[in-house]
């Protein structure tokens, strides 16, 4: 038997020993559903190093997607979802701003015609 073959022979028998867990999947790119799934399997109590070996990554890249996992659930549970209120209040603190503003423009108004001074000129749309 050849050395290529051997070498062919021995990547077959090692996706073969992991294919339980990762679909016989070499070592590569991981999909978000099998991080998703490695990481479940930590959460369970299974060894960090174990399951580095096992996969043929690093226990410091399994770490960091075990925080952004975890990260992302938590800012998912953060946030609130939306609903059809939403628009309306955003729509009346919209009015109230504007009445908030014309009633501070009228007060400026009463105390300069109460103080005798000069309105403001207001200028012609053209």
């Amino acid at each position: 038997m050849g050395k290529r073959k051997r070498t062919r022979k021995a990547l077959a028998d090692v996706s073969a020993a992991g294919a339980g867990t990762d679909g016989g999947r070499e070592p590569g790119r991981f999909s978000a559903r099998r991080k998703t799934e490695t990481i479940l399997r930590l959460l369970r109590g299974e060894a960090l190093d174990g399951v580095a070996r096992e996969l043929g990554v690093t226990a410091a890249t399994l770490a960091q997607w075990r925080e952004q996992f975890l990260a992302g659930g938590q800012a998912a549970l953060k946030s609130r979802p939306a609903d059809e209120r939403d628009e309306e209040i955003h729509r009346l603190r919209a009015k109230v701003g504007e009445i908030t503003m014309n009633n501070e423009l009228l007060l400026d108004r009463c105390h300069r015609l109460e103080g005798g001074l000069p309105l403001a000129s207001r200028r012609r749309s053209e």
